[in-house]
């Protein structure tokens, strides 16, 4: 891919702080728009694209899941080829190249034939889109989270930090809100026919949108410049895990219990409440859309929070908390509507003591050499492992008659996390960006 010079204003700081949380935000919603409208519509699109087996009705949704997990294997090749590229030719082109490709994936994933009409080449070509979409999600991590913290005044870079989920989380409603309204004025069968396209027909219209907006964004890496006048070596792929193999490893441990809650959470609760209680399909998708507006009121004030008190007691209460919670609360879910929206509403709060800070966190354990693949690449390795496979999990522990297993596997991951948070993980909030 061609680069253009890197152009910023003295020492890599932006003009105007609130033109780039705009540019970095408007672009990150475009890209969780399109990858999170996958969750939110599998459950009407599975058998359109996969047939069913042994007339088990769960296969569908368990092969579209299972999609869904191997797009999360390709984001630790997008954390680290574009993060290797973020850190080489600067934050803003690796951002440009990432919601291209999104556009990409989501407007294939649109135009995915059914099984009934091309046979297996429908589910050859929803794997391919999913790929493509996995590549620029775990490129975006890289280049979106460092953009945002490099670009935060002193002092409240786990404000700026925040809106990674803040935009995260308005794609998702977009998705959310957009399934829901379709699932509300078209009878199952239309969207299960032709309606369950049009989010994605729309994510793609939307990138370009995203594509605009950033080109306005200054450039925030100083060492980029360096690098392409010829005044600073350039870093090799992997010098993040040869020099700094502590905070490499230290990500992972962060970050395995905060991706299994966020991803069960976010996007997998509901319709793990339709398989296990049988709960209404729209009720929950309606659900799921008021708690992700709570969610992300939260991000902000949990942010500022942490520029307070420091990051280890905002993710040490995180740990804690999905260490005891998941199973009384995965337990006591009923068909009941106020049910599933109380288990969502208190998941979040804990959970939002990680989102808020996950960029802060990730990006103050690096130097600016290394930054972009230093946290993009174990964040999203660690992601694709663990989050990718928490709907295919919590699905296959259902289809074998044993979904109680799924809460008691949240909390053993929680369980390593807060270890980590405890006895690893050093304090970054006053520490320098150098």
């Amino acid at each position: 891919m061609a680069t253009s010079p890197v152009t910023q204003s003295p020492l890599g700081i932006p003009k105007s702080r609130s033109r780039q949380l705009m540019a970095a935000s408007i672009g990150n919603v475009v890209e969780w728009y399109d990858w999170y409208a996958y969750t939110f519509l599998a459950i009407y699109f599975s058998k359109q694209v996969f047939p069913e087996s042994a007339g088990n009705s769960l296969v569908p949704l368990l092969s579209s899941f299972a999609v869904f997990a191997v797009g999360f294997f390709m984001r630790p090749l997008g954390g680290l080829l574009v993060g290797a590229f973020a850190d080489r030719y600067g934050r803003k082109a690796a951002m440009t190249f990432t919601i291209m490709l999104m556009g990409a994936g989501s407007l294939l994933v649109g135009l995915t034939p059914t099984y009934a009409a091309v046979g297996v080449l429908a589910p050859v070509i929803l794997t391919l889109a999913r790929l493509i979409q996995g590549l620029s999600v775990g490129g975006e991590f890289a280049a979106a989270t460092t953009f945002l913290v490099e670009s935060a005044p002193p002092g409240r870079r786990g404000l700026f930090s925040s809106f990674q989920y803040v935009s995260t989380t308005i794609g998702q409603l977009l998705a959310s809100g957009l399934a829901a309204l379709l699932a509300t004025v078209l009878i199952e069968a239309d969207m299960s026919s032709y309606g369950w396209r049009i989010p994605f027909i729309v994510g793609a219209v939307l990138s370009l949108v995203g594509l605009w907006i950033r080109k306005g964004a200054d450039e925030t890496s100083a060492v980029a410049g360096e690098i392409q006048r010829g005044e600073a070596a350039r870093p090799q792929m992997f010098d993040f895990l040869k020099h700094h193999p502590r905070s490499a490893l230290t990500i992972v441990g962060i970050t395995i219990a905060g991706t299994v809650a966020y991803y069960t959470w976010t996007s997998f609760l509901p319709t793990y409440a339709q398989i296990t209680v049988n709960f209404d399909k729209a009720d929950s998708l309606q659900i799921g859309t008021i708690s992700l507006v709570f969610f992300m009121i939260l991000q902000p004030l949990l942010g500022m929070l942490s520029d307070r008190i420091g990051r280890k007691p905002m993710l040490i209460t995180f740990g804690l908390g999905f260490l005891i919670l998941p199973v009384p609360l995965l337990g006591m879910l009923t068909d009941a509507y106020g049910s599933l929206l109380l288990v969502q509403l208190i998941g979040m709060v804990f959970l939002g003591c990680f989102t808020s800070i996950s960029a802060a966190v990730n990006s103050e354990l690096f130097p600016t050499r290394v930054r972009a693949a230093g946290a993009g690449f174990p964040y999203s390795l660690t992601v694709a492992l663990f989050g990718g496979t928490a709907p295919l999990i919590g699905t296959a522990l259902q289809e074998a008659k044993n979904p109680g297993l799924f809460p008691w596997y949240m909390s053993a991951l929680a369980l390593i996390s807060t270890l980590v948070y405890i006895f690893v993980l050093r304090e970054t909030k006053d520490q320098p960006l150098s």
